[in-house]
């Protein structure tokens, strides 16, 4: 727990929002789901990959254009999480993603002895790539439009 204010650059996480319609983000919204900045930059590429308007401090709206190639990229990247079968095939791949090298320094910032348990880690990432492509799928489902950003 933190006891005292915060500044905007200490601000770090992203909202995956799907409140709003495809003219009108509405932020911080009760049925938001929201993520650590540090996990969600591994995932990066695939918001990229999906949508070239793509902004991390500005809503992103993902429509019914985007969202289907959102979700082909997420479910692409949980085919390589679940390809990995090793801490050196996790290294490897989590080294070669952007902010990669961040996101170790964060876990062995958190926990010194993290790859004694790396095969738990790695399917908190595959649970939290499920998530997303529940979500997404979600917006699929309901014609939803998702946006996302970052704070």
């Amino acid at each position: 727990m933190r006891l005292n204010f915060f500044s905007l650059n200490e601000l770090n996480f992203v909202e995956f929002n799907i409140t709003g319609d495809n003219d009108t983000f509405m932020p911080l919204q009760e049925e938001s789901a929201y993520l650590g900045s540090e996990v969600f930059n591994l995932f990066l590429s695939c918001f990229e990959n999906s949508n070239e308007l793509y902004e991390y401090f500005e809503p992103t709206r993902f429509n019914s254009r985007k969202i289907v190639v959102l979700r082909n990229e997420l479910i692409s990247f949980l085919d390589k999480l679940n390809s990995i079968d090793s801490l050196m095939t996790l290294e490897t791949f989590i080294n070669s993603l952007f902010l990669g090298k961040e996101f170790f320094k964060k876990l062995e910032s958190d926990s010194v002895h993290w790859k004694d348990n790396w095969a738990s880690y790695l399917e908190q990432l595959k649970d939290v790539n499920k998530k997303m492509i529940a979500i997404v799928e979600r917006c699929i489902d309901e014609g939803r439009i998702l946006w996302v950003v970052g704070y």
